[in-house]
């Protein structure tokens, strides 16, 4: 390990929940002296995935409320080579954080990344109706924001607010409880996953030849044939032409089990592409 250090790309700045995610990982993989690299994008960690200037990386993929990251899945489909070595789920609680000095009275604006405010309209209506909502590259950024601003209130988390001296006004003021965000450690092709488990899950992308009626159901029938659960199922538009969608799975097993190989290779037969994701353990 000290010959070749890990490194681990995340969203930044320090306090995110990719940065929260990033942490877990080290601890699952047994490297809690890794080197954390702060992206500002998620397209910028699969490029420094890409280009081996890190291990691996650490992307959002689903949120339970807001539903799929769609700049995970672009970068997926059209644009990375990286696969998925694990998956890691995060509870997501959102606190109201506001600077040291700071009266309710005084906030005007609330800051948060889009999926944070989405997840505490209520909330945000209900409590600060005349603020103005700002949209920030992360959760984090709107907690800098705070600090720098007692006007400016943030949407973060607890270990956010404590990183940069900021006051928890109020915690868990999401929508709903139970909120949930599932992050992937992804890494070059070719990097076995480090992390252990009994049970697989392979993710793919398919892309159509042609948009006809039936292939979604073809495509539901080679793996229903081959005994394969389909545990995730979701379209994208392939950015070719209006109407031209490719689709994501999730599909219970490895990659090089027979079934799963007689599934896939059928499928390669009749679509333009099929395209393996990662195949790595859950549990």
């Amino acid at each position: 390990m000290a010959d070749h250090p890990v490194s681990i790309a995340y969203l930044g700045p320090k306090g995110t929940y990719s940065d929260e995610a990033a942490h877990a990982f080290m601890g699952k993989i047994g490297a809690e002296d890794a080197d954390l690299l702060a992206c500002t994008s998620f397209t910028e960690v699969f490029d420094n995935v890409d280009r081996g200037k890190c291990t691996y990386g650490v992307v959002a993929i689903e949120n339970a409320l807001e539903g799929p990251v769609t700049a995970t899945l672009d970068n997926f489909a059209f644009n990375s080579p990286a696969q998925i070595l694990g998956v890691h789920v995060v509870d997501i609680h959102h606190c109201l954080i506001v600077h040291p000095k700071a009266e309710r009275t005084q906030i005007r604006t609330i800051a948060s990344h889009s999926q944070g405010l989405g997840q505490c309209r209520r909330f945000i209506t209900r409590e600060l109706p005349n603020a103005v909502s700002v949209s920030t590259s992360s959760t984090a950024e709107s907690v800098k924001l705070a600090m720098a601003d007692p006007s400016v209130a943030a949407i973060a988390t607890r270990y956010a607010a404590e990183l940069y001296g900021a006051v928890v006004a109020e915690e868990e003021i999401e929508d709903r409880l139970g909120n949930q965000t599932s992050f992937a450690l992804i890494g070059r092709p070719g990097t076995p996953s480090p992390l252990s488990g009994t049970r697989y899950k392979t993710s793919v992308a398919l892309f159509m030849q042609i948009d006809r009626a039936g292939t979604l159901n073809m495509i539901l029938s080679e793996f229903a044939y081959a005994g394969i659960n389909i545990t995730m199922i979701q379209s994208r538009p392939t950015k070719q032409a209006l109407g031209d969608y490719m689709f994501f799975l999730d599909l219970e097993g490895r990659v090089d089990e027979p079934a799963m190989q007689t599934a896939l290779n059928c499928l390669r037969l009749k679509l333009r592409e099929v395209k393996v994701l990662g195949s790595y353990p859950v549990a």
